[in-house]
């Protein structure tokens, strides 16, 4: 006998039990304010949901050092958005007839995208409810500090990729190096060791750049490719385009260390910031004495 799947008119309806009631309306309205009510601390802002779980700030300061490090990726992939050998006829970021789904944390992606593309708000490390299968090409970008289990990632990733579909990530180190060692005994070196300390500390490793191509062949993926890229910090080079490069990635930093170290110094390694308020009143005339 074949299941009744057909829906059936409630011959009295109840206002309290519909979507668009009141109670609804207003639930709607609390998440959706919940997700703008953002956290604020030491000075930056961060995303309101899943609050904690990301260490970096959201506020115009992060935005506009995302958006310098977007340069340095394409500077790196000389204009490229991804090296994965996408075919002709697959729907990856730059063909129309693409579908794109973006996802993140928080609401803070521009409103003037092509129509083919949309943004949600989500949690990565959630199980994915896209359907098996769903992806021509999975795209991470930065997420180092971000996934707790990546094993689970990789799993879920190896899932909704069609058959023959691409996963490509790209990461950077937070561990500054030199081939001539002149990196080492210096505060660069204490930095890249007190940030892993800071990412095992809160339980999301921060060198998934040295482990995601073994993670990704024992989640099933084949073919993987692993490509390495030396970026200069600052203008020192002598080749014109890693000059223009390592410039370009010196002002990444300038601009992105206050939010890279601020969540994982204070709130994960108990560290204070130090600031001085200093006030004083100028001396009143002394008033005239009467003869």
């Amino acid at each position: 006998m074949a299941e009744d799947c057909s829906l059936h008119v409630d011959d009295k309806p109840d206002d309290a039990d519909s979507v668009f009631s009141d109670d609804y309306q207003s639930d709607l309205t609390s998440l959706r304010s919940s997700i703008m009510d953002y956290r604020y601390d030491n000075g930056r802002r961060y995303h309101a949901y899943r609050a904690g779980s990301y260490w970096g700030p959201n506020d115009e300061k992060a935005q506009e050092h995302l958006d310098i490090g977007h340069h340095v990726y394409n500077l790196m992939l000389d204009g490229n958005l991804y090296l994965a050998p996408i075919p002709d006829d697959a729907q990856p970021n730059l063909h129309p007839s693409s579908s794109v789904i973006g996802t993140d944390l928080s609401p803070i992606q521009p409103s003037w995208v092509p129509p083919n593309v949309q943004f949600e708000v989500d949690d990565c490390t959630d199980e994915w409810l896209y359907g098996k299968d769903a992806f021509d090409f999975i795209h991470i970008r930065g997420l180092y500090g971000c996934v707790a289990d990546w094993e689970e990632f990789y799993k879920q990733a190896f899932l909704h990729t069609k058959p023959n579909g691409y996963i490509e990530q790209v990461e950077q180190s937070v561990v500054p190096k030199s081939d001539d060692g002149s990196v080492d005994g210096t505060i660069f070196q204490e930095w890249g060791q007190v940030s892993l300390e800071a990412g095992e500390a809160f339980g999301k490793s921060l060198q998934i750049m040295d482990k995601a191509r073994d993670r990704m062949i024992n989640a099933g993926f084949v073919d993987v490719v692993e490509r390495k890229f030396k970026v200069p910090m600052g203008g020192w080079a002598r080749e014109s385009r890693l000059k223009q490069l390592g410039l370009f990635n010196r002002l990444q930093w300038e601009e992105g260390i206050e939010g890279w170290c601020m969540f994982l110094l204070t709130a994960i390694l108990g560290l204070t910031v130090c600031s001085t308020v200093v006030y004083g009143r100028k001396a009143g005339l002394k008033e005239a004495t009467p003869e």
